[in-house]
């Protein structure tokens, strides 16, 4: 395609484009991965000294956790690339696909330790209570500190994906702190699986919930905030359109919406009207800011106004 016909074909589109920087978000991952990474070597080796299934399983946490960052930063990364001929809304996919992974992934490692869980409740093993309570204190702070600077950044399903690991570290961090203090007053070696279990339960429900989620982003579904039918009656108030149809609203990425639509006009000449005023609508009231939009005339006096011109081209050629 030559680049006239390529420009021609791109104007008969009205496109509204959003730029939306990662920076922040690639810069507030890499700090928190290295910590995570540190930490979850420490907590490792803290967890088979102990014996204690509560510090081992918190050790894996922290270790997909790392995955997990490092993956969002990467996205993150990715999402900063701008459209291309491949790609021409750029990479911003990138950070569904890896919350996507990041889900799956804590999927897996629920599931590993649920296993042990299970069998540390028919042959339960010696856990060293102090030690584990020192370290799991640790991991506790460990986790609070990155909790808080990923927390910043919540309107982005990757970083959310990266949060729910941490949040789960941190869960298992105070889970693997009681079970520690349990078996240390006590001597009651069952706490240590069930506590386990119990954590295991709730990341579970949240990760779920993310996966949803993710998938709905996937399957280019209206975002969960979003009403098709009010958005698409506030384009149908906006002064001069008669009519609006075909109107799909999906999501690009966590940080942009897009939305696509045909305008009926009266009056093709009020067009430089309308547009400006339905993009400042979706943008003002629903917070849309890629807008792909297509101005159309009724069926009747469409034909009407293709007859004239046909006739007035056979005018002018005799003439």
């Amino acid at each position: 395609m030559s680049q006239a016909n390529y420009q021609y074909h791109h104007s008969q589109h009205e496109h509204s484009h959003h730029e939306h920087h990662h920076h922040g978000s690639g810069n507030a991952l890499l700090w928190p991965l290295l910590l995570t990474l540190g930490f979850a070597l420490v907590e490792a080796a803290g967890g088979w000294y102990t014996g204690s299934l509560a510090l081992l399983g918190d050790a894996g946490h922290m270790f997909s956790d790392s995955a997990a960052l490092g993956l969002a930063w990467l996205a993150a990364w990715m999402a900063r690339k701008p459209p291309s001929v491949k790609h021409s809304y750029g990479l911003m996919r990138a950070e569904i696909i890896v919350a996507l992974v990041n889900g799956l992934l804590m999927l897996a490692v629920v599931t590993a330790i649920t296993v042990q869980a299970i069998q540390r409740l028919h042959a339960p093993q010696p856990v060293q209570g102090a030690q584990v309570m020192l370290i799991a204190l640790l991991g506790l702070m460990v986790n609070l500190i990155v909790a808080w600077r990923l927390g910043h950044d919540q309107q982005n399903l990757n970083s959310r994906a990266a949060l729910l690991h941490v949040l789960g570290d941190l869960l298992g961090s105070v889970a693997a702190l009681i079970a520690g203090a349990v078996i240390y007053f006590t001597g009651w070696l069952p706490i240590d699986p069930i506590l386990s279990l119990f954590i295991s339960a709730l990341i579970l429900f949240s990760t779920l919930n993310l996966l949803r989620e993710v998938l709905h982003v996937l399957m280019e579904g209206v975002p969960h905030h979003l009403d098709l039918r009010l958005v698409g009656r506030a384009m149908g108030e906006v002064a001069e359109v008669r009519e609006v149809h075909d109107v799909h609203i999906w999501t690009l990425s966590s940080s942009v919406v897009a939305l696509s639509a045909h305008v009926v006009l009266q009056d093709m000449e009020a067009w430089q009207r309308v547009l400006p005023a339905m993009r400042e609508m979706l943008h003002e009231r629903f917070a849309i800011n890629h807008v792909t939009l297509q101005p159309e005339i009724p069926a009747a006096l469409q034909s009407s106004q293709i007859a004239w011109h046909r006739n007035s081209g056979r005018t002018k050629k005799k003439a």
